[in-house]
């Protein structure tokens, strides 16, 4: 289990102190961090549509020349080598996979006939295969609802190399177990799968979904962090494998405002936000006229509109102890418009059943995440990150040591008490995930995601 530092309720000063320690402390890791996206501003005009706020990057077409496309990933098999095949194939189901998928039979029957190219063929066939399932995981696609992340292990591990390198090694077993997720709430996984009975069919297939979706994100997550598990309505600040603070979170509603599973990088800290307020609030719901015909109600909530020369109203919050968005949100440009924020109604950290957002994912104890992401990052020191924090001024920190952050999955993983333990599947995103594991393994399976992407058009006054 990751270890745990200091204690979860701590002030904003205490925040700074251990983030400025944890930095010291992570300043002496390696830091791998995942490839990142470019900064991006922080406010958008309101008559900015989707596509100029995000704009889509497009390649010209490569010209490839006469080059032949790649042949087959085959390798010259010796039966003794294939042995090994078959015995870590024979032992896969401690990883939750099923050693009926790799053919384990057919090679041992032809390793027992010598050297052969239907041998070579059979063999490299299934060791591809394990590696795609050990690597990218066994669910297909469209079984992964709502999963955005692109896993970069495609490209760190190569089925060929690595296909190349097991058998210039030989070294079956110990290349095939170099894909294995780092992270130790999958060996915890891994344990509980060993002691669970297989008449235990329920939890038996809920610890492999579980595992498999460890598989759908980065081998190893990095060292510094943030990841949160939706249904736990948790959050987790993780540096040099240390868990430094928890906090509680608001998510998304069931249905279109169900938070996405996304990868993404956060690349600043606005402290004292504005809000501007999408035009479902302002015209759907007549706020625009309201703030228009009520000014000192207005006043009250921060509340400032603008009526354009077109006769359509902008409104937009100011930074203060109503506004919506609270006193802080992390910079996180991605094109599902999620992003992490305070709220003004913290009472709602006391529920048990915490789907309650329009998408976005509301923090407790934000400003001390703030502040502390702001140390962290070496944007700002710790004075100077508690004077913005205090100021009650609109104020963007961008960070030069951009953070990753996993917005994840998991109906069983490990508690912040260091207990694993099963969650409530709040949007029903496991039924597709647990019916996979009864069908034949998915052959050519796409990286990424086809599902629609909802563009969150945020309403923290929503829950």
């Amino acid at each position: 289990m990751h270890k745990r530092v200091g204690t979860v309720m701590i002030g904003w000063v205490g925040a700074a102190a251990l983030a400025t320690g944890a930095l010291a402390q992570e300043e002496q890791v390696d830091q791998t961090q995942p490839a990142t996206e470019a900064d991006a501003p922080s406010e958008t005009p309101s008559d900015t549509n989707f596509d100029e706020a995000f704009p889509q990057m497009v390649s010209e077409p490569l010209v490839q020349g006469d080059l032949a496309p790649p042949g087959p990933i085959i390798e010259s098999w010796e039966p003794e080598q294939v042995t090994a095949l078959v015995a870590f194939i024979e032992g896969i189901g401690a990883e939750g996979l099923d050693p009926a998928d790799y053919d384990a039979e057919a090679l041992r029957a032809l390793a027992a006939e010598g050297p052969s190219e239907a041998l070579d063929q059979l063999a490299s066939k299934n060791f591809v295969w394990l590696v795609e399932d050990l690597r990218d995981g066994r669910t297909p696609m469209e079984a992964r609802v709502q999963w955005f992340v692109v896993d970069p292990d495609r490209d760190r591990f190569r089925s060929r190399e690595l296909l190349a390198e097991a058998i210039s090694t030989s070294d079956i077993a110990g290349t095939l177990a170099k894909l294995h997720p780092t992270h130790p709430d999958y060996a915890a996984l891994r344990a509980a799968l060993a002691v669970t009975p297989m008449e235990n069919a329920e939890k038996h297939k809920l610890i492999r979904a579980n595992m498999d979706r460890w598989r759908w994100l980065a081998r190893d997550l990095g060292n510094q962090y943030l990841i949160t598990n939706v249904p736990e309505f948790q959050l987790r600040l993780t540096v040099a494998d240390k868990i430094i603070s928890t906090y509680r979170t608001v998510v998304g509603k069931p249905g279109r405002t169900a938070t996405p599973q996304l990868a993404e990088v956060v690349s600043g800290v606005v402290f004292n936000p504005t809000w501007t307020v999408p035009q479902s609030i302002v015209k759907g719901e007549g706020l625009g006229q309201r703030v228009l015909n009520n000014p000192s109600w207005a006043r009250s909530k921060g509340y400032r509109a603008t009526r354009h020369e077109s006769g359509w109203i902008s409104v937009v919050q100011q930074p203060g102890p109503t506004n919506s968005l609270g006193r802080m949100k992390l910079e996180m440009p991605n094109r599902h418009a999620i992003f992490f924020h305070d709220t003004p109604s913290r009472h709602l950290f006391n529920n048990d059943m915490r789907a309650l957002s329009h998408g976005c994912i509301r923090t407790e104890r934000a400003l001390e995440l703030a502040i502390t992401m702001a140390i962290l990052g070496k944007g700002a020191t710790r004075d100077e990150a508690v004077e913005i924090a205090t100021s009650g001024e609109y104020t963007k920190v961008m960070i030069e040591k951009k953070m990753s952050a996993y917005i994840t999955y998991f109906t069983m993983g490990v508690d912040i008490d260091g207990e694993l333990r099963t969650f409530d599947d709040i949007y029903g995103r496991d039924a597709p995930v647990l019916a996979s594991l009864d069908k034949p393994r998915v052959q050519k399976r796409s990286g990424e995601s086809d599902d629609e992407v909802i563009v969150i058009e945020n309403n923290p006054l929503a829950g």
